[in-house]
């Protein structure tokens, strides 16, 4: 049995919410938010205490972040850089 790579933060996983009918993606851990920003995990932590950081969900014990969330908080993100110049 292969293991899968588990999807980039772009790409969209064939779930459906049958109460809304819309597509859903995957919660992605702190290690690929990590791994996608190219920052260290321990960062994504600092962040989230002091609040600067993309939103994550407490899912039992674990963190996960939303595609999208992630998606916004990075344009965000970008737009202040190119603003701040």
């Amino acid at each position: 049995m292969s293991r899968r790579s588990s999807p980039l933060p772009t790409q969209r996983r064939d779930t459906r919410d049958p109460d809304r009918g819309e597509s859903m993606e995957k919660l992605l851990s702190v290690e690929e938010v990590a791994d996608f920003l190219g920052v260290p995990v321990n960062t994504l932590y600092q962040w989230r205490h002091k609040g600067t950081g993309p939103i994550a969900f407490r899912v039992g014990r674990f963190l996960r972040y939303d595609p999208a969330e992630l998606r916004d908080w990075l344009a965000g993100n970008v737009e202040v850089a190119r603003g701040s110049r």
